[in-house]
């Protein structure tokens, strides 16, 4: 019973059948010689009917060039070039307007005439940058956790998948086993990728994560009195196997955005442990959750119990379809 509460709880979260809906959005800007600035602006394509988020510059900055357009697969670019007079940037303010009503953050990469790259995230809560002398190691390690912890929360295709982990493995040690090897699993194949080492195209990753999810749902209806699969005695095997998997999914993500250039390590790292605090977060909630269920109700039916499992598996395969269909 209390898994299928909790199946129905991620069931509701909006936009479900969406495994990344808001993506962030990147605001670019690169400062050049005699005051020029070149902007790059990166939205998704998926945003909330009826809301326009618009970046700002200081009101001493002319637009020297006419914009650019360019539609990639799910996300649509737009450059200009503007002129900030000899004084720059320092100490003027950037924002960005309308994030409150498209729910989404910005990640604001900015680099300046004098060789210094600062990268912030800008939110609803905090719209705005006052251009600083300096930028700490620590502002950048803060910004790429906290997107490494919102990105876990918002891909409904990972947390599920955890999930099914929890319903997998048995007992305290294998389930410790179990997401252990799944986070290192992912682990690797998000730095390779972020590094520069992989190479794959998110499309495909996008529906084999979805694969990932169904098979896995697949084992969960598995009759448990005949002998136990492979799946079911090594849980921690195919945990970190699938894990690669979603690892590329996370690099993809954090492609969207970049790494700072000149603090590379530290913004993988960071956005590395926020996937990490946001998974464990998530396990914590869900652990708590039966626990509780097991002190309020007896032993609920063979059928409750299947009621998230299949919620599940039709799931991901909606998603396989629709992520299938989308390729093409």
């Amino acid at each position: 019973m209390i898994r299928a509460l909790v199946f129905n709880l991620l069931c509701i979260l909006p936009m479900a059948s969406f495994a990344h809906p808001l993506a962030p959005a990147l605001f670019e800007i690169t400062e050049t010689d005699a005051g020029n600035v070149s902007v790059l602006w990166k939205t998704s394509v998926f945003r909330v009917p009826g809301s326009d988020v618009q970046p700002k510059l200081p009101l001493s900055c002319q637009p020297q060039s006419q914009p650019s357009f360019e539609e990639l697969d799910n996300s649509l670019l737009t450059r200009w070039v503007m002129n900030c007079g000899e004084s720059g940037l320092v100490g003027e303010t950037i924002r960005v307007d309308g994030l409150h009503e498209a729910k989404i953050d910005v990640l604001l990469r900015l680099s300046l005439v004098d060789g210094r790259r600062i990268t912030r995230v800008l939110r609803a809560s905090d719209p705005e940058l006052v251009v600083p002398e300096r930028e700490s190691a620590w502002q950048v390690a803060v910004s790429y956790a906290a997107l490494g912890f919102e990105h876990i929360w918002t891909g409904i295709d990972h947390l599920l998948f955890v999930f099914g982990l929890l319903l997998l493995a048995s007992g305290a040690r294998a389930l410790v086993a179990t997401v252990t090897a799944f986070t290192l699993g992912h682990s690797v194949t998000l730095s390779l990728a972020a590094l520069g080492y992989t190479n794959f195209p998110t499309g495909p990753i996008e529906v084999l994560i979805a694969l990932s999810v169904l098979v896995l749902a697949v084992e969960l209806t598995r009759d448990t009195s005949v002998p136990e699969s492979w799946l079911r005695r090594f849980p921690w095997v195919m945990a970190a196997s699938f894990g690669l998997l979603h690892g590329l999914g996370f690099a993809g993500a954090l492609s969207e955005v970049g790494l700072p250039s000149y603090e590379i390590l530290t913004g993988l790292v960071s956005f590395n442990i926020g996937i990490e605090l946001g998974q464990l977060c998530f396990v914590f909630v869900v652990l708590a959750l039966f626990r509780l269920g097991s002190r309020w109700l007896a032993a609920p039916p063979a059928w409750v119990r299947a009621v998230p499992v299949y919620a599940m598996g039709s799931l991901a395969a909606f998603w396989c379809f629709e992520r299938t269909a989308a390729l093409f």
